[in-house]
């Protein structure tokens, strides 16, 4: 790096090598940075021994600067901001357009980390600071190597079967196949629990809707879908057959962006109506409606999901699919889509609980309702389960119902801001986070309401962009 050879633009989690070398004219650094068009993870012949690529290329320097001398290497890697600034005030194809522009111009988002393996000497490290514009407190020492989505090129490494997990086989219901599947639902509701229980129940009822000449009508919402989605192809099949298809795509789901607009154009081809939500929120919930003309009327057939319609990750993440036939639960999907589409301004929801508008404030209250049953002599208990606890807001109703007696059982897999244990304020309040094979992606919402139990499913995380928006 020199007058000739400035600071290369570096790419945002690539890792990177940094050397000192020294020359005739004195002490320079130079970048080289790790490709990631080639596999890093490196087998070497007879057994189970691997070598990653930035070894392999550190002890090959000498070639490429051959006739300078290396005095100190080390590894580092910069995450750039990634967040798109985007205009949801531009018309529907202007939006398109809009952040598929905004995705190309990430890779030159602001720096805002910096890691490094320990061992990159204090020199290296002050031209890194100089070169990339970041205060100390933005880097970050690893041991170890850095980034380790590596580790799954050995996951299906030969003779260590002792250490795997047997193969996980969900459990599918015949007796829910085809079109039985809505007279079941005729009789009574289903929950499933995934990945123990198939998704593929989940596909198969848009696959048969797309088919079913009974169907006059699917609406779903689609924040995150797999790269080869089924259910993306059976609702363009059931628009080429006819039925009416509305499908909400969520164009600003957080790296999901570029694909999903992919999504969005191919629907729209497809002779789906397509629609972005509303503007300044991100349509997080997962719903699914079905609109079909039997016999005695029309009925709704609805399925509500804690997590996406993603074949691919429901094989990995813990999640429930609830599917039902009841009617105040298909008219409260229809205003979904309604107010979704922009048409409809009504608030009078029956049996769903709906961000922004209504969540916290139905929180707020079942938490209080815990409270005044205690204060009665009565039952009063709290169980949630959420990936991320990080209001402030229902971290202080919490501390309340701790302090007024209420036991409260939080489950909470990422992070959580509420401290346990503080006397006079939390000690009624126990906190745990499950790690396992899978990950715990469900949300639950238990309230002993004096003995008239009461749970809710959801989406949504007590967490500020969840309850408000």
């Amino acid at each position: 790096i020199d007058t000739f050879r400035p600071f290369p633009h570096l790419n945002s989690g690539a890792i990177n090598l940094i050397l000192n070398v020294k020359e005739k004219d004195g002490i320079s650094f130079a970048i080289v940075e790790i490709p990631r068009v080639v596999n890093r993870l490196i087998k070497l012949p007879g057994g189970n021994n691997f070598i990653l690529l930035e070894e392999v290329i550190k002890n090959n320097l000498h070639r490429l600067f051959n006739g300078y001398e290396i005095i100190d290497i080390g590894y580092f890697r910069i995450t750039r901001d990634e967040d798109l600034g985007i205009d949801e005030n531009s018309g529907a194809e202007d939006l398109l357009v809009e952040i598929e522009k905004e995705v190309k111009n990430r890779k030159w988002g602001n720096p805002v980390r910096v890691e490094y393996i320990r061992g990159v000497s204090n020199k290296s490290l002050e031209f890194l600071k100089e070169q990339i514009e970041l205060e100390e407190e933005n880097f970050y020492p690893v041991l170890g190597p850095l980034d380790l989505t590596f580790l799954w090129g050995m996951v299906d490494v030969d003779g260590v079967e002792e250490l795997k997990f047997e193969k996980n086989i969900p459990r599918y219901y015949k007796e829910l196949a085809g079109e039985n599947i809505f007279k079941v639902l005729s009789k009574r509701n289903i929950l499933l629990r995934h990945p123990f229980e198939s998704f593929d129940h989940v596909v198969d009822l848009v696959k048969i809707s797309a088919q079913d000449p009974k169907v006059l009508a699917i609406k779903q919402t689609l924040y995150r879908v797999s790269g080869d989605s089924p259910i993306i192809k059976y609702l363009k099949k059931a628009a080429e057959n006819g039925k009416q298809v509305t499908v909400l795509v969520e164009l600003k789901a957080r790296f999901d962006e570029e694909r999903n607009v992919k999504w969005a154009r191919e629907l729209e081809e497809a002779g789906c109506h397509v629609i972005y939500g509303l503007s300044g929120l991100k349509t997080h919930a997962k719903c699914l409606l079905i609109i079909r003309k039997e016999e005695d009327g029309i009925k709704r057939y609805v399925h509500l999901g804690t997590g996406n319609y993603n074949d691919s990750t429901a094989k990995l993440y813990v999640d429930y699919s609830f599917f039902t036939m009841d009617e105040e639960m298909g008219i409260d999907a229809s205003y979904l889509f309604n107010k979704l589409t922009g048409f409809s301004k009504i608030d009078d929801w029956k049996k769903l609980i709906v961000a922004p508008t209504h969540l916290r404030d139905t929180l707020y209250r079942f938490i209080d309702r815990e409270i005044e049953n205690i204060s009665k002599g009565g039952l009063g208990k709290v169980v949630i389960k959420v990936n991320g606890l990080t209001d402030q807001g229902i971290i202080e109703k919490l501390y309340d119902a701790s302090k007024a007696g209420v036991e409260v059982t939080l489950i909470v897999r990422g992070a959580c801001c509420l401290k346990t244990g503080i006397a006079g304020l939390s000690e009624n309040i126990k906190v745990y986070s499950l790690v396992g094979r899978f990950l715990e992606h469900d949300r639950i919402y238990y309230f002993e309401n004096n003995g008239e139990e009461e749970l809710y499913l959801g989406s949504a995380d007590c967490m500020r962009r969840n309850l408000d928006g």
